[in-house]
């Protein structure tokens, strides 16, 4: 069936191919990175010139959206152009779901939808088109969509080459500094105290050198910055020092429904280890650089979800957006969004359309001259890059299940400048003019009943159409008990908290005896 569904699509899109010159894809994605993470999208404590260069050079989508507040979903919807309720993977893969959420002693009104696993080998993804055009193909760092068990590693999608992706979702075997314990990733003697985001950097630009006169796939997608949160004694006392000059602020976290949420950028090792990821994107700049690629490389940049406000270590703030990773707001999934097309002339600085990932599949291929296939959900980007308008449309969310960080299950829809948020819980609706209100503070569905209900069934009627799987109710809920449990949460975990911040931020801090193997 797989193989059938390829030579099909093969048909169809030799068919359609077009006379351009073939150019090579470097597509970058950082892990759990935040709309406001980087010094171009306006951080004043972060510091990224080499992401900035990506930005700078290239269009930045202001409202760039993950297809998910959470990675797995999001990453397959980039490999695949389709939504997650369209691939099935709805939550990260490893996440609790129906009688199992409540053994872990979650105390909520609902139990969380089932999900597909593992990327499944009946969808075709980004790689498999291009290597029907003779693109060779490189994958590097975290993949999140399935294990060898399941025959769902990068190679099993497209990819000729895995440096580092497996099942896992973070670096927990062994951290970002070297050795990594990955099966997938050789350690080095020589690479010993390495970060990984350079490890993962070198592996890329030494595809890049290998195959820089053929056309590339490189997919770099980074470990960082998803917890554990760790970086170099230089990197990280190099924040402490700038967070102490800007001025500590007396309180760094406010509560949310269930979970406190940082609201301040001061998190010194959390900005070290950005400054890791930057370094090791400069790295692979410079290397297309050197080998006179730039102007015939399409460089992709993105994040998988918005930042970690809350949950995990509660590593960054999203103001002036709402929330963060795992959040129906707009911190869960408006993300930094960049896109580098040098063949196309005179690209628009800035484009303030909304657009979302699974829109990088149609419009890579639309770049690489391949007609795109017309079941995707995604749109090509192309028209907009020259300088071309959209009609408005409407976008689409859906995520059954609770976020490890305090988010609800929820349905979203979007139109213009409008969004509403469907609530499973209790049947709520949040209507915000995000033009307005990018913040969501103000709910006006009952100011604007006319568009709220437009919305509202709008977003029912795709929910239907695209089978979406509703999460069911508790019938052990314990509505005293979840209350409970949220003021323990405002109580206590706030309080260690601000206490931890503040020990981060004394200048006699020492994390670990020795900054977790660093190089320095």
């Amino acid at each position: 069936m797989r193989v059938f569904s390829l030579i099909i699509l093969s048909l169809i899109i030799i068919s359609c191919k077009k006379n351009f010159s073939t150019p090579n894809f470097l597509f970058i994605v950082v892990d759990d990175l935040g709309y406001r993470d980087l010094s171009v999208m306006g951080s004043d404590f972060y510091e990224t010139p080499n992401i900035d260069r990506i930005a700078l050079e290239g269009t930045i989508f202001t409202q760039g959206y993950a297809n998910a507040s959470v990675c797995s979903p999001s990453r397959a919807s980039l490999l695949t152009g389709l939504y997650p309720t369209s691939h099935g993977i709805t939550d990260w893969i490893g996440a609790k779901y129906g009688l199992e959420w409540r053994k872990i002693g979650r105390k909520t009104k609902l139990l969380p939808s089932k999900y597909v696993k593992h990327l499944s080998s009946d969808l075709t993804t980004l790689p498999e088109v291009l290597k029907l055009y003779n693109y060779n193909t490189f994958f590097s760092g975290k993949w999140h969509l399935g294990s060898k068990e399941q025959k769902s590693l990068p190679t099993d999608h497209g990819f000729d080459v895995n440096k580092g992706g497996y099942e896992i979702g973070g670096p927990y075997s062994g951290g970002y500094f070297s050795p990594f314990n990955n099966p997938f990733l050789e350690d080095k003697k020589e690479e010993k105290g390495m970060s990984l985001p350079m490890k993962l950097a070198y592996e890329t630009s030494s595809f890049i050198k290998a195959n820089a006169n053929k056309p590339f796939l490189a997919y770099l997608s980074f470990y960082a910055v998803h917890a554990p949160i760790q970086s170099a004694k230089s990197k990280w006392s190099k924040y402490q020092k700038k967070a102490v000059d800007q001025g500590i602020l007396q309180d760094g976290f406010e509560m949310e429904k269930r979970l406190p949420v940082r609201i301040n950028q001061d998190n010194p090792v959390y900005a070290g280890l950005l400054e890791h990821t930057d370094d090791a994107v400069g790295y692979v700049l410079k290397t297309i650089d050197d080998l006179g690629l730039n102007d015939n490389t399409v460089v992709v940049f993105v994040s998988d979800n918005g930042g970690v406000s809350s949950g995990d270590d509660f590593a960054t703030s999203n103001s002036p957006l709402r929330g963060g990773k795992g959040y129906q707001w707009e911190g869960g999934t408006r993300i930094p969004f960049f896109i580098k097309a040098p063949q196309i002339k005179n690209v628009p600085k800035k484009i303030d359309i909304p657009v979302t990932g699974a829109d990088l599949f149609p419009t890579l291929l639309e770049l690489a001259g391949i007609e795109k296939n017309n079941k995707l959900d995604g749109k090509s980007l192309v028209p907009l890059l020259k300088g071309k308008l959209f009609k408005d449309r409407f976008l689409y969310w859906h995520y059954p299940h609770y976020g490890n960080q305090g988010g609800d299950p929820n349905a979203i829809v979007r139109k213009g400048d409008w969004k509403l948020i469907y609530y499973f819980e209790d049947g709520k609706n949040e209507l915000y003019n995000l033009m307005n209100d990018i913040g969501e503070t103000n709910n006006i569905f009952n100011k604007f009943p006319d568009i709220g209900l437009e919305l509202k069934n709008e977003l029912k009627k795709w929910l239907i159409l695209s089978n979406a799987i509703i999460p069911e109710k508790d019938p052990l809920h314990n509505y005293e008990k979840e209350k409970k449990w949220v003021i323990e949460n405002k109580q206590k975990i706030k309080l260690k908290l601000e206490k931890k911040r503040l020990l981060q931020l004394n200048p006699n801090y020492v994390p670990n005896k020795n900054w977790w193997g660093s190089e320095d």
